[in-house]
């Protein structure tokens, strides 16, 4: 009996991974009618299919030609390890089974087939594979539910931000953000707006250090016709703009003393006065501020009214840097890929173990908008269906990691040689008589530097051709 078919959603994709095309054939008529079947004779075939396009589940010979099944489970696992492989084998073995299960086998079935049974476990493999990717729509719901859509991450310092925003949305009062530039406080401040009753008016944000001194009383209070020269007509400025909404002033620590003490004015009697104009003009706004300076030590350094301070950190939301919350760089690698896959129109879902090890180990000292730069470049250049190292910068490779800068210039000069060798490896699929001749190196040579350097194929070592 075979499978039953799924309903009218995207069918899960089964690839059979077989050296006999009877078997292949067999096991793609019993599950074509539910599930999308895709087909590979060997183990470079089928990496190659998971490399190119979205898999489940793959059923996986142990015996192939040319590349045993536990080395391709092992490399499938290192493109995508949310894939699931059951192992098939004609001759079952604990030592085999126990070392496919280390090595991330979802379970093991013997030819000949109980088709029974194998329906049973390629409906209980490809739930699980359901499942997982369910947890990952629901942790984003999370957000979503609160009003925080653009917001990722679920780390225990992201998930104190969702509570106070729930708080003070609610609410009339003052928000100052504070973070180092790239940590997303333009979002928070999105957030806040959208999440209290003030929701359908506009949000207006103005960025005051991005803005000459002498245009940004002008441009958040207006002016007048005729106050100075170009001034043609009368233009509102932002705070007439967010008129019963939000305004949000970024980096609101770049203002000069004497616009201080009129967003101070502004803030206390709820009233502007254009520039060149005679009369104040009432305005109703929520004010959310946001830098990345320590305004209490500016305030002491007498660079910011210590008056207009207080009447700005009424709550005060400190949005870490991403370092330290390291545990958010998946999610946010997730959400990344989704958006610049759909925008650039590429089927890249993923990054293999030892691209997201880089950069999970990164200090991203750009933050949240350094990694989106960095996984937007890679979707552009990635040729393939997953992220590897070779995509990502080279500056990130050997630039800034988790334990600190290379101490010494032999460190940097190090690193920086086993990433270009590497990639001039990868780019010949580890010929090496090829890569010594792109690098201009006697073959020796390049033997000795692989051996010195550490360098390794990623996945297990693969039986390679003459080179």
């Amino acid at each position: 009996m075979s499978p039953e078919p799924t309903d009218g959603s995207p069918r899960p994709v089964v690839l059979v991974v077989d050296d006999e095309d009877a078997v292949r054939a067999t096991l793609r008529e019993y599950l074509r009618d539910a599930y999308e079947v895709l087909e590979a004779p060997d183990g470079p075939s089928a990496l190659q299919v998971v490399e190119s396009r979205p898999v489940d589940l793959v059923l996986l010979d142990i015996r192939l030609p040319g590349m045993e099944g536990l080395e391709v489970l092992q490399r499938v696992k290192a493109l995508d390890d949310a894939v699931e492989v059951v192992l098939v084998t004609a001759v079952k073995t604990v030592r085999t089974a126990v070392e496919a299960m280390k090595l991330g086998a979802y379970d093991y079935l013997t030819k000949p087939f109980d088709f029974e049974e194998l329906g049973a476990v390629v409906r209980r493999a490809v739930e699980r594979r359901a499942l997982e990717r369910e947890v990952l729509y629901l942790r984003g719901e999370l957000a979503r539910r609160h009003g925080f859509e653009d917001l990722v991450g679920q780390s225990g310092a992201m998930a104190k931000i969702y509570e106070v925003i729930a708080h003070v949305a609610r609410t009339p009062v003052t928000v100052l953000v504070t973070g180092a530039s790239g940590t997303g406080k333009e979002l928070i401040a999105r957030a806040v707006h959208r999440h209290g009753p003030r929701r359908e008016r506009p949000f207006v944000a103005v960025n005051c250090a991005a803005i000459p001194a002498e245009l940004l009383e002008s441009e958040l209070f207006g002016h007048e016709r005729g106050a100075f020269t170009g001034a043609y007509a009368r233009k509102p400025g932002k705070f007439e703009l967010a008129h019963g909404g939000t305004l949000f002033l970024d980096e609101v620590g770049a203002l000069r003393m004497d616009l201080q003490a009129k967003l101070l004015r502004a803030l206390q009697e709820r009233e502007i006065e254009r520039v060149g104009g005679t009369h104040g003009v009432k305005v109703d706004v929520r004010i959310v501020a946001a830098t990345n300076l320590d305004l209490r030590r500016v305030v002491a350094e007498g660079g910011f009214r210590e008056d207009l301070f207080y009447r700005l950190n009424v709550v005060t939301i400190h949005v870490p840097p991403l370092r330290e919350r390291r545990s958010d760089i998946p999610l946010l690698v997730r959400h990344f890929l989704a958006k610049y896959s759909r925008e650039f129109g590429k089927p890249v879902r993923g990054l293999t173990k030892p691209a997201l090890a880089t950069l999970e180990r990164y200090d991203w000292p750009g933050n949240v908008r350094e990694l989106e730069n960095v996984i937007e470049r890679a979707v552009a250049l990635t040729d393939g269906g997953v992220i590897s190292p070779k995509d990502l910068p080279l500056d990130l490779l050997v630039g800034r990691q988790g334990g600190g800068a290379a101490g010494t210039l032999r460190a940097a000069r190090r690193q920086f040689e086993q990433q270009f060798i590497l990639r001039a490896l990868e780019r010949t699929d580890w010929n090496q008589t090829q890569t010594a001749r792109v690098l201009g190196l006697h073959r020796n040579t390049l033997q000795a530097k692989i051996a010195l350097l550490g360098l390794r194929r990623e996945g297990p070592r693969s039986r390679r051709g003459p080179g």
